[in-house]
């Protein structure tokens, strides 16, 4: 049984980003709650400021969600590569986009 199994409050998606190969979780459980309460607590900070781009810039959805990741991807945000990608996804899920 991989570790994501063992973590009903964290999605799979987001335990993927902390699992070896095998399944294994590389992290301590408390490390991956704390990362998964960040990246939730920012997609949801965040859809007021995608859907006032998105409703009062005009701009597309997707132009959005890539504006969201190119920002969130830098080093100075404080997210890894695989969890700005995350934040961005569930941002898009938030707003059923």
């Amino acid at each position: 049984m991989d570790a994501s199994h063992q973590l009903p409050w964290i999605p799979d998606s987001f335990a993927a980003l902390y699992q070896g190969q095998r399944g294994k979780l590389l992290v301590l459980v408390e490390e991956l709650r704390a990362r998964y309460e960040l990246c939730e607590d920012l997609a949801q900070q965040l859809m007021p400021t995608a859907q006032a781009l998105h409703h009062d810039d005009g701009l597309a959805e997707d132009d959005v969600l890539g504006r969201m990741q190119a920002a969130l991807s830098v080093p100075d945000s404080g997210l890894r590569e695989d969890e700005a990608g995350w934040v961005v996804t569930r941002l898009a899920e938030l707003l059923r986009w």
